[in-house]
């Protein structure tokens, strides 16, 4: 039996599809939503629909960003010769509440995964080639301590060990198994600062 209208349930089903949201936050979040003046849900559902229609990848590291280039890439400061290679913006983004990392990034959008079919093509690899082009100095591998995720660190260090450039991995004290946007900034920092050469 239904306890609410169609356009409630409505509301509850499209919420519980996100990410972290079980039926009793997306409950909570639907009365929220309903019970919030109209220019204020008409300035929510604009935020969602400008974000979807301006939101790319940035040209050169692949993070997300509204702009050609993200604010990381676009900045002087930024050592320029020092790639971290990680999988998702959401990693990048832990790795930038360090506070301590004063280089550059390259966003994978995934992980070598043959029992699920993602290859090397099928991640930004070739793009990843191409960056190092230019007068690069250390390739950092950051990416998860999973299966998949070293996997992918063992391809991308044979790839690039024949260019002569320096490439590492972060360090342990990122569990294994572990996604690093739900590990804390310590952990991150003394993972990145124990990096070894692979």
């Amino acid at each position: 039996m239904d306890l609410y209208s169609g356009h409630i349930n409505k509301l509850i089903e499209e919420l519980s599809a996100l990410p972290g949201i079980g039926s009793k936050s997306a409950q909570r979040m639907a009365f929220y939503l309903i019970n919030l003046p109209k220019e204020r849900v008409q300035r929510f559902t604009n935020t969602i629909l400008n974000a979807k229609e301006n939101v790319r990848y940035c040209k050169k590291c692949f993070t997300l960003t509204d702009q050609d280039l993200c604010p990381i890439c676009s900045n002087p400061k930024r050592d320029q010769n020092t790639i971290m290679v990680v999988e998702s913006t959401r990693d990048l983004a832990a790795y930038e509440k360090t506070g301590k990392y004063e280089g550059v990034y390259h966003v994978l959008h995934g992980a070598i995964s043959p029992m699920i079919g993602i290859g090397p093509n099928d991640i930004k690899l070739k793009e990843l080639m191409q960056r190092l082009q230019e007068d690069i100095e250390e390739v950092i591998i950051a990416t998860n301590s999973s299966l998949e995720g070293e996997t992918t660190a063992m391809y991308i260090s044979k790839l690039i060990k024949p260019t002569g450039i320096k490439v590492t991995r972060i360090a342990s004290g990122v569990p294994v198994g572990g996604d690093l946007e739900y590990i804390d900034e310590v952990t991150l920092l003394r993972a990145l600062e124990g990096r070894t050469e692979i």
